[in-house]
């Protein structure tokens, strides 16, 4: 793990929650440009700042390390969504996901 990766998990998963580098910056508080200076490559964002970021995008650091997920932010939707469903409604879910991962194999 180095400073680039850092960059391109950050821009990665604010691609996938759909919002502009200008949009993430006025949400976390900051200037209009602070996101783009990650992006970029003028800054880093220090620990607390981080922390910051992983709850902006709903997840804990060590999933922010965990790249190998591609569709993290999606999933932890989904997941959020399936909690509050009755147990019933969960089979159907489930079912629903194992027939769609079949299909896709």
């Amino acid at each position: 793990m180095n400073e680039e990766y850092i960059r391109k998990r950050i821009t990665e998963l604010r691609i996938q929650k759909g919002i502009s580098e200008y949009r993430m910056s006025i949400d976390l508080g900051h200037s209009k440009s602070y996101v783009q200076s990650i992006s970029s490559g003028r800054a880093l964002p220090s620990m607390s700042e981080f922390l910051i970021i992983c709850e902006y995008f709903g997840i804990t650091p060590i999933e922010f390390f965990n790249s190998e997920k591609k569709e993290l932010l999606k999933i932890k939707e989904l997941h959020n969504e399936a909690e509050g469903l009755e147990p019933c409604d969960l089979d159907l879910l489930i079912s629903l996901a194992k027939r769609l991962r079949k299909d896709n194999t």
